[in-house]
């Protein structure tokens, strides 16, 4: 398992296919064993995809540093760097895309696309969820195991109709989630620094060429936030999926597609 020396933290890693790099980051406390494995397959024929673990999740470090955004678009630079990856593509879900904001804002020169999936920009102009939704997230987790943590959240990242019809897929996603879940005190430390996430002012000073996909569906991050995004962001293009919920599985053939086109275009 290759890993990377960044800052303080040694970084786990995966690099998939060859061409130009695509780096694709991770949310709340997941890790790479997460993405949706015919994302990874059909992007990598065309691109070097980049998936790694956010600091202190998975396979990566903790570290004694204060978590911020920030820091973690930091980490992605760092690993950039260590790797000798100059400019790239960067797609980011979630917490990840809240990441690529800080990363495009604070290191525009290593942005050539940008991709924001099921995000926000935080601060007082986002849309929150439901205080149900927001009380499941701040549930202490230490008293569950890992699988009851995974089965906890499955509302939060599938539509009901999807869960019920495709069982085997639920349950291959649990056991991928379960390689190397996130300690307690790294999943709190990730929930604080999001609570203090804030870009809307800078916004507009992303010149990057800017894809916004959310679904319809998504309970975690409202799809109004979306729009709030495809606003702010000049000339940004928003797409939303009707069907999918946060994670955008309900419709990936789809998503995969929008991504394609958005990446090859010129």
């Amino acid at each position: 398992m290759p890993k990377a020396k960044v800052s303080d933290i040694e970084v786990h890693y995966e690099v998939h296919g060859e061409g130009f790099p695509l780096i694709m980051i991770m949310g709340l406390s997941a890790n790479l064993d997460w993405w949706d494995p015919r994302m990874i397959q059909e992007l990598s024929k065309k691109f070097r995809i980049l998936v790694f673990d956010n600091r202190g999740a998975g396979r990566t470090e903790i570290s004694n540093k204060k978590y911020t955004v920030e820091l973690f678009a930091d980490d992605v630079v760092g690993l950039m760097n260590a790797l000798g990856i100059s400019k790239a593509h960067v797609l980011g879900i979630s917490m990840g895309g809240m990441i690529a904001q800080e990363l495009v804002l604070k290191y525009p020169e290593k942005v050539e696309k940008l991709i924001l999936c099921s995000t926000y920009c935080g601060g007082s102009r986002s849309v929150l969820p439901s205080q149900r939704i927001l009380g499941m997230l701040a549930t202490d987790r230490s008293t569950f195991s890992p699988k009851e943590i995974a089965r906890m959240m499955i509302p939060l990242f599938l539509t009901d109709d999807f869960f019920k019809k495709n069982p085997d897929s639920v349950e291959s996603w649990i056991q991928q989630t379960l390689k190397a879940p996130i300690s307690n005190e790294a999943y709190i430390r990730q929930v604080n620094a999001i609570m203090e996430f804030d870009t809307y002012d800078l916004l507009n000073q992303i010149k990057a060429p800017t894809l916004i996909l959310h679904g319809k569906h998504d309970v975690l991050v409202p799809p109004e936030n979306g729009s709030i995004l495809s606003k702010a962001i000049p000339n940004a293009r928003l797409v939303y999926f009707e069907n999918s919920a946060h994670g955008l599985v309900e419709e990936m053939k789809e998503v995969i597609s929008t991504l394609q086109n958005f990446l090859t275009k010129f």
